[in-house]
This record gives structure tokens, C-alpha cells and sequence, in this order.
């Protein structure tokens, strides 16, 4: 891969990076005093108080258009469900709406420190997962837009997810705006913790369920976080064995459940199977060897998401050396991230977007599901992950106005861990400073931004009403 520390388009990086030395071990990076300094700079071309504002511009692209153009390449018989899920509510929208919100972010004041980002960072892209040791721990878990950028484009759209988020669960707007600003508190702190520790100590520094549980003050959300973290724990493959399989011709098989999951014809099949062979490949030599011992019995389509319905995705059951002993593998097309363009142009740059999704998902991960791989299946490119490890979320309709704030400090938190793990940390706690300036700019950005997203949406209804999108309705 290219340097993964070019600036955005339009956006000068005038600093180097802790990262700027990776290629060799000869040469002695900038001191952390140094880039503290170039960060706390920065607030010359850049204030603080420049990150709160947001109006849309003049020629600001259609919404709902960019929602269209983003349907090039889907399963048309897909699109309905996804246009379901998007106008469900302004919430909804917002999850599917990367591409919106990466062209209006690309525009706005940005201080040109790009390490890598998640590219989708809302509220409900973090959740848990099980590490190589079979520990339940909470972090980013969604990286289909990872990609080099601006470190304010991740936080921008966490804080606005954490506004709709509140407001649709009837919060009041105090709650909401308290919510941002622990938000963008917590990530401030973190990341000026992280600037301060060795380089190789920020690569393990990773939240386990347990500790956060035990750590977690209120009730509410100590409650729901143990809830969730007890129905991830039985989230295994063998738990699914009973759920998504049956017996067929003395065979096991994955069932059916149309629309959203659909069996996949031989052809196909053998596409899929021969892609998996060339998935070993990409792995750890160990896991390689582990996974090696399994064989492919079935695949099935599966709907996932609401950004991603419509582009392709398989489920893969692996049987090992008795009936019991399953894998569950998933495969996601992958395809250009959304902030490509607006850092790049128009060339090209990953030559497997697969591959770019795991990598840049192990960076920002402390650990990470150790199948990850990348594959190819008649043209298209996937990563490829475990279907069922252990993956959970925070139900957010379940927490309380005192919980949405905690558990907006512990999301905060996640991001600055992961985007300190790769580069900028110093620079950005430099810039952001210890006073609440930071926070107070985005909470304003928030609740602006969370009134376009909900005008937004009310567009994408209307166009639905006019038949001008499908949709289909509680799938």
C-alpha cells in the first residue's frame, strides 16, 4: 500500500506524524514536545470554534440523489429493503448514509492531521466481539470506510449520531448536547493519554466487557452492558448450529429466509469455494493451518446492514472433524470507501478494497478477529470474517438519559484509541488542548448537523412517496 498518511484533498498536512518513520529504523522521528507544539499551531488556521459550524452550502448535492448513485452495482431486488431501512427514521438514514455525510464533511474546516479513521464512526458501529483469547471486549466493529482522513471527520459523525440517537429515543436536547460534549470530552482525554505513552504501549491498550462492567458507575447502563455482553457471549458458532442449519439429503445446510437469507446456486458455489481457497492464503500461517482442517458444506446469500443491503454477501458453513464442530465465515463485497475521492480523486489507490478493510481494521482494532482475509469472487472483492464471534451491540433504545452520556464517553473514548494507534495523537491533543473548546464546537455541529440529517431524511420520504425510490417496508 501507499503512504497511509496523505492529507485530505484541499487540506495541507503541516506537521509530520508519529507513523512518518515506519519505513525505517535509521532515522529519528519529530520529538512528541515538537508535534504538540505543530498541533497547538494549527489553532491559528483552524480554531476550535471553526468545527462547530455547519450550514449547507450553495450546490450542496442532492441527498437523495447521492443515495441513488450509491445503488451503481447493488442487487436492484435488494434496494427496497435498504430504502426500508433508511426511512424508518432519521437514525436509519444516517446509518446508511456514509456517502452523504463524507462529501459534506469533506468541505469543511479540517486541520489536516490524517491518521486512519473507521470513515462511518456512528454510535451504533461499536460493539463487542471476542479477541483470539476468547475475551468479550468493546470497540470500533465496522470498517467497510476505513480509510486515511481527517480525525474531525470521524468525530464529527459520532457526535451527530449521538444527537439523532438521542433525540429519537425522546431524549431532551440538554441530554443530547451533554451527550456530545462527554463524547468529545472522553476522546480528548484519551488521546492526550495515549500521546504520552510509548509507541508500542497505545497498540495494547483495549477495553475488555469485564473491566467495563466492573468500572461502569451507572446502574442503567451497567445493567444493559451486562445484558448485551451475556447475549454476545452466546453468539458462537455452535450455538447457530440449531438456528441457521437443518438437515437435508443427510447433509447439513444453511435454511432459507427470504428475502434475507437464499441459497446461492452451484455455479455460484464453486466461485465462492475456489475464492475461499485463495482467502487461506491471506491468513496468519497458524490460522491458515487451523482453518485448513475445516471443509466448505454450504452458502447462502445474507442480507446485513443498511448501508451495505444491496451489495453482495455470502455465509459459508465449515464443518470440522465431527457434525458439531463448526465455522460460520461471512464475506462482504467491498468497495471503494467514501472518503477515497476526497483524499485521492479520482486515481486509484488499493488494489484489493478487501484487503483495505482488513488492514485498516486490524489498525484500529487493539485485537482482531485473527480469520480476517480478503478474497475475490468472479470479479468482485471481499473480506472475508467469522460470522458468528461473540458480536454484540449496546441497545440503545434501553438506556436512560444519565447512561446515553456514559456510554457516549466510552464510544469517545474507542475512537481516540483507535485513530492514536495509528498516527497524529500528539498533534491532535496539541490541538484540542485541555479546555472544553473542542467539546463545545462539536456539540453545536452536532445538533446542527442532526437537523440536516433528520431534513435530510424527511426528503428521502417524500421521494419514496413520490415512487421515485422502492421500498420495502420492515425487512
Amino acid at each position: 500500500m501507499t503512504d497511509p498518511h496523505r492529507p485530505p484533498a484541499g487540506h495541507t498536512v503541516l506537521a509530520e506524524v508519529e507513523g512518518e518513520s515506519y519505513g525505517s529504523l535509521l532515522r529519528r522521528p519529530t520529538s512528541r514536545a515538537q508535534r504538540y507544539h505543530l498541533g497547538r499551531t494549527l489553532r491559528a488556521k483552524v480554531s476550535r470554534a471553526a468545527l462547530g459550524e455547519w450550514t449547507p452550502p450553495i450546490g450542496r448535492p442532492d441527498p437523495v440523489a447521492q443515495i441513488m448513485a450509491s445503488h451503481e452495482g447493488r442487487l436492484a431486488s435488494l434496494i427496497p429493503i435498504r430504502i426500508g431501512r433508511m426511512v424508518a427514521s432519521p437514525y436509519g438514514f444516517l446509518r446508511g448514509t456514509a456517502i452523504v455525510m463524507a462529501e459534506d464533511a469533506a468541505h469543511l474546516p479540517a486541520t489536516g492531521i490524517t491518521p486512519v479513521i473507521c470513515g462511518d464512526a456512528h454510535l451504533g458501529n461499536f460493539g463487542f466481539y471476542a479477541s483470539p483469547e476468547r475475551d468479550l471486549v468493546i470497540d470500533l466493529n465496522d470498517f467497510d470506510e476505513a480509510h486515511p482522513g481527517g480525525w474531525e471527520w470521524d468525530l464529527r459523525r459520532l457526535v451527530a449520531s449521538i444527537w439523532v440517537a438521542g433525540r429519537q429515543n425522546s431524549h431532551s436536547e440538554q441530554t443530547c448536547e451533554a451527550a456530545a460534549r462527554a463524547c468529545v470530552a472522553a476522546y480528548r482525554g484519551e488521546v492526550r493519554h495515549l500521546a504520552d505513552q510509548p509507541l508500542l504501549s497505545r497498540s495494547y491498550q483495549r477495553l475488555d466487557v469485564d473491566d467495563l462492567i466492573k468500572n461502569t458507575a451507572h446502574p442503567s447502563l451497567k445493567t444493559e452492558i451486562d445484558r448485551a455482553a451475556r447475549r454476545a457471549r452466546s453468539r458462537t458458532s455452535d450455538r447457530a448450529l440449531p438456528r441457521f442449519t437443518e438437515e437435508h439429503q443427510g447433509r447439513r445446510r444453511i435454511v432459507e429466509e427470504p428475502p434475507l437469507i437464499t441459497r446461492v446456486g452451484a455455479a455460484e458455489a464453486d466461485l465462492v469455494g475456489a475464492a475461499l481457497d485463495e482467502y487461506l492464503t491471506t491468513l496468519a500461517p497458524h490460522w491458515r493451518r487451523a482453518l485448513g482442517g475445516y471443509t466448505l458444506v454450504d452458502i447462502a446469500h445474507k442480507v446485513v446492514g443498511v448501508g451495505s443491503v444491496g451489495l453482495r454477501a455470502y455465509v459459508a458453513l465449515l464443518e470440522g472433524s465431527s457434525p458439531d464442530d463448526v465455522v460460520f465465515l461471512q464475506l462482504k463485497q467491498a468497495r471503494r470507501s467514501v472518503l477515497a475521492q476526497y483524499v485521492h480523486g479520482g486515481s486509484a489507490w488499493h488494489a484489493h478494497q478487501g484487503q483495505r478493510v482488513v488492514e485498516y481494521q486490524q489498525a484500529l482494532q487493539t485485537v482482531s478477529d485473527p480469520l480476517l482475509g480478503w478474497a475475490t469472487v468472479d470479479g468482485r472483492q471481499y473480506y472475508v470474517r467469522q460470522f458468528r464471534n461473540m458480536k454484540g451491540t449496546i441497545a440503545l433504545d434501553a438506556i436512560d438519559s444519565q447512561a446515553l452520556t456514559d456510554y457516549a464517553g466510552i464510544v469517545g473514548q474507542l475512537l481516540a484509541k483507535g485513530h492514536a494507534r495509528t498516527s497524529g495523537a500528539s498533534m491532535i491533543s496539541g490541538y484540542a488542548g485541555s479546555s472544553d473548546k473542542l467539546d463545545i464546537a462539536l456539540a453545536r455541529f452536532a445538533r446542527l448537523y442532526a437537523d440536516q440529517t433528520e431534513a435530510d431524511h424527511a426528503a428521502l420520504v417524500a421521494a419514496v412517496a413520490r415512487g421515485v425510490l422502492p421500498v420495502e417496508y420492515g425487512v
